[in-house]
């Protein structure tokens, strides 16, 4: 277990990965989030502008997928690798051209967030799809022997897409509380131990992004929500994950859907230094959830919806940003969409990225100028 200390404590040293120097969080503590603000970002105020991870694949990527199964056609592995490059340089670079701060390639190479992974983790077999609601088939892996790290699965992933991109690169990961949820477990004598196996795994996993030069990861646990009384097992599962992590990489959990109450105020206590949550397809009214006790962490708003196929206007955006401030100060709000968007038309995703950023501007701005009413109170410095 690791003994990292709260995020925000004075004793934890953290660096600008621009300029090599430490930087300090309103708190006084160290602040990993303004490494990612641009050298020309226009505004005193910042709001950090990313997606969650996974975004509509081309339809000839599909189809290339399709053409590595199919024997009348001269199309294997090292075909389907190159393709993978290009749908993975054209996504990073539409991310940029909407104007994100932090971008990814919106997981080109995964087919399913347990699946690419069970795939790369010794002890996992697959059996066949199961179904898993109306007229949808998951191919649920089963844990049939020991697990290890028997291969790198993202850094190449992270190599590639840093390498294509003109901003920093954020990196999507599966939590190990949902691997082992999301499968059947034939080998261990419960589903907390291979949690706590898997975790160890995942540990290793992000030493080696982070030797490959990644600084934002975000662990991906939408199995939390569905299951609150296991909290305390997630909990275990980030103090394994975060054991030796630099204190310059900014860690963030995702968890989409869900009661929030049935987890907050639990979720402090967990060693990350962001929330990702999925408020906007709720309307907003888990927002009281979070002001009370105070939210401590960064949070990241879901401010346009994944599962409507329109465009929300800049204008409503805005206002969904504002909903931000109820729960943090500026400093610590983080915008993005409220979950993965690879189910919508490609279109309606990038729309929704680029107004997403438009509304994030034009907020900073306003906030510049005096014009927004922050409704989060900070407590004064000699509380």
């Amino acid at each position: 277990m690791s003994d990292w200390p709260e995020v925000g404590d004075d004793d934890r040293d953290g660096r600008d990965a621009r300029e090599g120097t430490p930087t300090t969080a309103a708190d006084g503590g160290v602040d990993v989030r303004e490494q990612f603000r641009p050298d020309d970002h226009p505004t005193d105020h910042f709001l950090l502008t990313t997606v969650v991870g996974s975004y509509p694949k081309p339809k000839w990527l599909n189809r290339s997928e399709d053409l590595v199964d199919d024997e009348e056609y001269d199309f294997d592995e090292d075909h389907l690798h190159e393709a993978h490059d290009d749908a993975a340089r054209l996504i990073t670079e539409e991310h940029e051209r909407a104007g994100l701060d932090v971008v990814c390639d919106g997981e080109m190479r995964r087919n399913e967030m347990v699946e690419y992974f069970a795939h790369r983790i010794d002890g996992y077999e697959f059996n066949g799809p199961v179904k898993v609601w109306g007229h949808n088939y998951f191919d649920k892996p089963s844990v049939v022997d020991e697990v290890s790290y028997g291969e790198q699965w993202l850094v190449e992933e992270f190599e590639f897409t840093s390498g294509v991109a003109q901003r920093p690169v954020k990196v999507p990961i599966t939590g190990p509380y949902t691997l082992a949820n999301w499968s059947f477990n034939e080998h261990y004598e419960d589903e907390e131990t291979l949690a706590y196996e898997l975790a160890d795994l995942v540990n290793e996993e992000i030493e080696a992004l982070v030797d490959a030069g990644a600084r934002y990861i975000q662990i991906d646990e939408p199995a939390l929500a569905t299951t609150p009384d296991d909290h305390a097992i997630v909990g275990e599962c980030l103090e394994r994950i975060v054991d030796d992590v630099p204190a310059d990489v900014r860690l963030g959990l995702h968890v989409c859907y869900g009661d929030y109450s049935r987890i907050y105020p639990e979720i402090l206590d967990f060693p990350v230094h962001e929330f990702d949550l999925e408020l906007a397809n709720g309307d907003y009214e888990q927002v009281p959830v979070f002001t009370e006790p105070d939210f401590t962490k960064d949070l990241a708003l879901g401010v346009v919806d994944a599962h409507t196929a329109e465009v929300e206007p800049v204008e409503v955006i805005k206002e969904n940003i504002k909903k931000g401030f109820e729960i943090v100060p500026p400093e610590r709000l983080t915008i993005s969409p409220d979950c993965g968007l690879k189910l919508l038309p490609r279109d309606i995703a990038y729309g929704k990225m680029e107004n997403m950023v438009q509304a994030a501007r034009e907020v900073e701005q306003e906030l510049d100028d005096g014009e927004v009413d922050v409704g989060f109170a900070a407590p004064a410095a000699d509380d």
